[in-house]
């Protein structure tokens, strides 16, 4: 596909999204209490989008992602958070 046909294709879905995540971060930052590794995380991740490397969504995936390649003996939770909890920015 050339470049305008990507933008025709899905400009106004990623406009959509990119509002979301405005949202998103105007509710957290209004909200009461301090920032967790979530937080941490998400900002992280949202730096590689401003950025000219190649294969953002990999380096945004990785920033989210649990590096450890060792198993856990024992769960300590029982969902995921979307985030690694050790994650320092």
């Amino acid at each position: 596909m050339t470049r305008d046909e990507v933008l025709n294709l899905y400009f106004l879905d990623a406009r959509s999204k990119l509002i979301d995540l405005a949202a998103f971060l105007d509710r957290v930052e209004g909200s009461a209490g301090e920032d967790d590794f979530r937080v941490r995380s998400f900002r992280a991740a949202l730096r590689h989008l401003s950025e000219s490397e190649r294969e953002k969504a990999k380096a945004v995936l990785l920033t989210l992602s649990d590096p450890t390649t060792e198993p856990l003996e024992k769960a300590t939770t029982k969902g995921a958070a979307g985030a690694w909890p050790q994650f320092k920015s």
